[in-house]
């Protein structure tokens, strides 16, 4: 239990990441990199201020985090509101990341687990993966998203 405890207190620091997303236009997904218990990066969604489709906030804090530490995430672990897409699961390989953990499943584009699984024995490195952390959370804050959106 004291493990997903950690899992909490670090996840509602990606769920602020995903309000800022949500207050600015951008679909609310927030992350955040930690490693030793030190948060080395966090960033949300900036995909529409940026105008590239790149700009996932998984992808801002691998990067960040890669360049702060000089090279691979081993013993760190990424928090995310909201399970990966391909694009980020890659990411999360080939940083070599010692742990994803991830709020609300994503059926349509995950792939950590929901569509398909590309941390797990796919390519010469696996991620630890956790999914469903404060899911319920994360949802709501996705679901007022697109409603708003309607």
């Amino acid at each position: 239990m004291k493990r997903l405890n950690g899992f909490e207190q670090y996840m509602h620091i990606a769920l602020e990441e995903a309000r800022l997303a949500f207050d600015a236009g951008e679909v609310p997904v927030g992350a955040v990199l930690v490693c030793g218990g030190e948060i080395i990066s966090r960033a949300h969604n900036r995909v529409e201020r940026d105008h590239d489709a790149t700009r996932h906030a998984e992808l801002i804090c691998l990067g960040e985090g890669m360049t702060k530490r000089g090279g691979r995430l081993n013993d760190c672990t990424l928090y995310v509101t909201l399970e990966p897409c391909a694009m980020c699961a890659g990411a999360c390989v080939n940083a070599k990341l010692g742990r994803l953990v991830f709020g609300a499943f994503d059926e349509v584009a995950g792939c950590c687990g929901s569509r398909m699984d590309l941390t797990d024995k796919c390519f010469l490195h696996s991620v630890e993966t956790w999914g469903g952390i404060l899911e319920d959370e994360c949802k709501a804050l996705l679901s007022g998203f697109f409603q708003a959106l309607r």
